[in-house]
């Protein structure tokens, strides 16, 4: 935490420094002393003039970044200009999570005040509290308006543990001054970062943003958060789609409800942290009602995009994203959670607009989707990561932004007048893994997120739209950048004593999900070329086609799918090297999907002639797809479409995947689908998943308790009587999933066998404000895998069961 500390100036003490080198932290007098000391601004010009002149144009500057990215120096122009920042919050305060180190964990709290120009020598701070401890979960159930909702003859979450936290009467508030991410005439961000120890309790911490005003009426003023203990993993919130698609009656689905759900379970048992798999907020609405859509207007594809992006047109189209952002971020219930749940984040395209990255090539490189590209970037990078953005953006008034190809975006000088931008952070000071080159239509590079969940659980969020077009997701050098990492960060883990037991794989759209290649041939035939033609002529169609490059609206969607044909090859690559993975750091994969708006559960396997057990199966990975939180479902008959094209497909010959039978009967007794479709709920739902922390657990070995091979075997085969369908349950965490299951009832999370358990909370009636939801649940085993012909030592404590799966692979 001694990073957290304002040091004296050198030859000048501070006079308000105390004799405790922690005390001074908490006082008011002494940050600002210190921040005057540092800043010492009292001629703006000269300063603007020094930083000015030491800036290195982007095409020329060194390589001072890690994997080609250049080291954004800072940027101030304008001379004796007027300080108009006020203490009016407008948005935030917004918690991130980045990681732990060393039984230290990061974070950062994220503001935006109004007004900007000259930054200020005292800069905003932050009053962090520890709370106290949390002594003990008893599952208790609550009453009074918080209380969970009731469901008559549902079993599900309803008194999740109850925090009884003891209060650290001792413990003295710290004051945390903040770092300006960026800064223009309207708005600045100002970042807290948040490092606090790790105990052998949880604990909690409340924080303040003192002498500040919010705009918001709904936001708390005192936010609080929870830490694990350090002998713990992290209980996660998994969400996605969380805004409404373009012409959706929003009154009609009660606004986000769902987020009243997710803060009332956050109250009863708190989420250490929320992770977001892509589509965080929706901005098609700017070719609607914002500015793009004279552009979106016209009705020839080829004049479309040929349109240009000038300087007026992207101050436009980034005003519309900031202040868009603003607007959601603020809106209740939704703005009680980003405060008190620290996130994880990874964009997807309605982050910038629906279907960017898979339209044709030559559309995704014409000016205006180039130009929203970069615009949505810089406010993803300050929103969802609390990164300070490139000082330009993509524009036809200078040709430096325009180059593409490996350079990343040039310098706009016009961007920058009376703005501030914080220098760019490497990748170690990020701690983020960044892609080896700039993507093919957004000129930055992906950014894809590593983070440890606490004592056995990692998180890695794969950014799969920064460098995506039709015909690829990522790089193959990207790929290798991440497993190199993944690897390096898992054998650390063991080396250190503290193995990574579940590994949670962020793909913002299903892997695991059935083909819809049919649907990809009628769409792409020559067939619909006349269809296509009266379309641009005439308007023949109508929302048949979508607004961008004239094509059937659809494809982009099933272009975007890893099960398009287009991504065959890439996704075998991926899966293939996620097995490898789990293998060699016998770490258990689960994928984490969002995009396509309904619920399911998919999974690869080894085919089941194999007769591996799932605990030792290094190809089993669960595939959970929840989504959307907030956007309304397909129609039934399309959820009712996709489960029947479900089948066993081979992605090689000793890989299986399909759908799980998994939604028993519906939420609440209300039909949501055909009475045969137990595979697709099209629902709006979000997941919770936690670690069944193995505190009293021993794992069998062959001479206490194993059934041995022949055992193992017949309880396989027991479990499988047909033993060439998946659609079955795999093992004894998938048997009676659903509304019945352990995991979602009151038991979720109490076992001790290190197993994770998930609960799919789903919607139980659109027209609930309250978000009422039903629980469906499985658990997903820990992985005990021997690699053929090992010799391991943790041969010994592994079950009849991995021997014969390590000779059966």
């Amino acid at each position: 935490m001694a990073d957290q500390e304002d040091q004296p100036p050198v030859g000048d003490r501070n006079p308000y420094a105390s004799a405790s080198r922690w005390r001074h932290q908490e006082s008011t007098s002494y940050a600002a002393y210190a921040a005057a000391q540092r800043q010492d601004q009292s001629d703006t010009g000269a300063l603007a003039e020094f930083l000015n002149s030491s800036r290195i144009d982007p095409e020329t500057r060194p390589d001072t970044g890690t994997n080609g990215v250049t080291h954004t120096p800072i940027v101030i122009s304008g001379e004796g200009r007027a300080n108009t920042m006020t203490n009016e919050i407008v948005c935030g305060p917004l918690l991130n999570y980045r990681g732990m180190c060393d039984n230290i964990w990061r974070g950062s709290a994220l503001i935006v005040v109004k007004g900007g120009g000259e930054i200020p020598a005292t800069p905003p701070t932050l009053l962090l509290r520890r709370v106290g401890s949390v002594d003990g979960r008893a599952f208790v159930p609550m009453s009074g308006p918080d209380a969970s909702p009731d469901v008559e003859g549902a079993q599900h979450i309803d008194g999740v543990p109850t925090a009884d936290t003891v209060p650290d009467e001792n413990a003295e508030p710290r004051l945390i001054a903040a770092t300006c991410l960026y800064s223009n005439p309207t708005y600045t961000f100002w970042a807290f970062d948040l490092h606090v120890e790790m105990e052998a309790s949880e604990l909690k911490f409340e924080y303040t943003i003192p002498e500040h005003n919010y705009i918001s009426t709904s936001k708390p003023r005192t936010n609080s958060f929870f830490v694990p203990a350090s002998t713990e993993s992290m209980r996660v919130m998994f969400h996605s789609c969380n805004g409404f698609s373009v012409g959706t009656d929003e009154e009609a689905w009660s606004g986000p409800a769902l987020w009243n759900d997710v803060n009332r379970r956050h109250k009863e048992a708190p989420f250490h942290a929320m992770i977001g798999g892509g589509d965080q907020i929706y901005m098609d609405s700017i070719r609607v009602n914002g500015p793009l859509a004279e552009w979106t207007s016209i009705q020839n594809p080829t004049r479309r995009g040929k349109y240009p992006f000038p300087e007026t047109l992207r101050k436009a189209c980034d005003t519309y994203y900031l202040e868009n952002y603003i607007r959601w971020y603020n809106t209740p219930p939704f703005c009680i959670a980003n405060g008190q749940i620290p996130q994880l984040n990874i964009w997807d395209d309605h982050d910038i607009i629906d279907g960017f990255g898979s339209y044709t090539d030559a559309f995704m490189r014409c000016d205006v989707f180039r130009g929203i590209g970069g615009t949505a970037h810089k406010y993803y990078l300050l929103f969802q990561h609390h990164l300070p953005p490139p000082p330009s953006t993509y524009t036809t008034d200078t040709h430096a932004t325009t180059v593409g190809g490996d350079a990343r975006q040039g310098f706009d000088p016009a961007q920058v007048v009376d703005t501030y931008v914080a220098p760019s952070k490497t990748e170690t000071e990020m701690g983020y893994i960044l892609g080896p080159k700039p993507g093919p239509y957004v000129a930055e590079h992906s950014v894809s997120v590593y983070a440890r969940l606490g004592a056995r659980m990692a998180f890695l969020g794969i950014d799969a739209r920064t460098e995506r077009t039709r015909h690829q997701v990522n790089y193959p050098e990207t790929y290798k950048l991440i497993f190199d990492r993944v690897s390096a960060e898992l054998a650390a883990a063991k080396h250190a004593g503290q193995p990574i037991t579940h590994l949670m794989i962020l793909l913002g759209v299903p892997i695991a999900y059935p083909r819809l290649s049919w649907l990809e041939n009628i769409f792409s035939s020559p067939l619909m070329g006349p269809a296509k033609f009266l379309n641009r002529r005439f308007g023949f169609g109508g929302s048949f086609f979508n607004k961008f490059d004239g094509s059937v609206d659809l494809l982009d969607d099933l272009d975007d799918h890893w099960t398009a044909r287009t991504h065959k090859s890439e996704r075998k690559y991926l899966i293939e090297s996620l097995q490898e993975v789990a293998g060699a750091h016998n770490a258990r994969i689960t994928i984490l999907s969002g995009d396509v708006h309904l619920a399911a559960v998919g999974r690869f396997y080894s085919d089941v002639r194999l007769r591996i057990p799932a605990r030792a199966d290094k190809r089993y990975m669960p595939n959970i797809i929840s989504s959307a939180i907030v956007n309304k479902p397909p129609p039934a008959a399309v959820a009712n479409l996709i489960a029947h094209r479900n089948k066993v497909h081979h992605l090689d010959k000793k890989t299986d995947e399909t759908l799980l039978t998994f939604f028993d009967k519906p939420p609440g007794g209300k039909k949501k689908g055909a009475k045969n479709n137990h595979m697709t709920m099209p629902s709006r739902n979000y997941a919770i998943l936690t670690e069944n922390s193995p505190r009293n657990f021993v794992r069998p070995n062959a001479e206490a308790g194993a059934a041995g091979e022949e055992g193992a075997a017949q309880s396989f085969v027991k479990s499988h009587p047909k033993k060439k369908d998946g659609l079955l349950a795999l093992h004894e965490g998938e048997a009676g999933s659903g509304t019945g299951h352990r995991a979602a009832s009151s038991q979720h999370g109490k076992a001790h066998d290190g197993s994770l358990d998930i609960c799919i909370r789903v919607e139980i009636d659109q027209s609930d404000s309250e978000g009422k939801t039903q629980g469906y649940g499985l658990t997903v085993p820990v992985l005990e895998y021997t690699a053929p012909g090992s010799s391991s030592s943790s041969s010994s404590s592994s079950n009849s069961g991995s021997r014969r799966s390590s000779r059966a692979s």
